[in-house]
């Protein structure tokens, strides 16, 4: 399949990039990267592994794809990557 989500957002004055991407069938998972001026900030990943025989693979990955990286936008957007930086000192990554 090997396809993927990039946008570009501006948040707190900052410009902020979310990627999501398909490993594809030889590495089953969707991966999505926030990134703030070059470094990433958080990451995600969500293996697929189990479906990989499903007739409607690529019609459930285009979800997968979209779900997670409108959840990474919502969490930048609510703050959390920001009171994560400030509570423990340094970003953990996505829940």
């Amino acid at each position: 399949m090997n396809f993927g989500l990039n946008q570009n957002i501006s948040h707190n004055g900052e410009v902020y990039h979310i990627q999501t991407e398909d490993g594809g069938r030889m590495n089953p998972v969707v991966t999505t990267v926030l990134f703030k001026g070059g470094s990433i900030v958080a990451s995600k990943k969500t293996a697929y592994e189990d479906i990989l025989k499903s007739e409607k693979l690529d019609v459930v990955i285009s979800e997968i794809i979209r779900e997670q990286h409108t959840l990474v936008l919502k969490q930048l957007k609510s703050g959390l990557f920001e009171r994560k930086k400030t509570e423990e000192g340094e970003d953990k990554g996505c829940p």
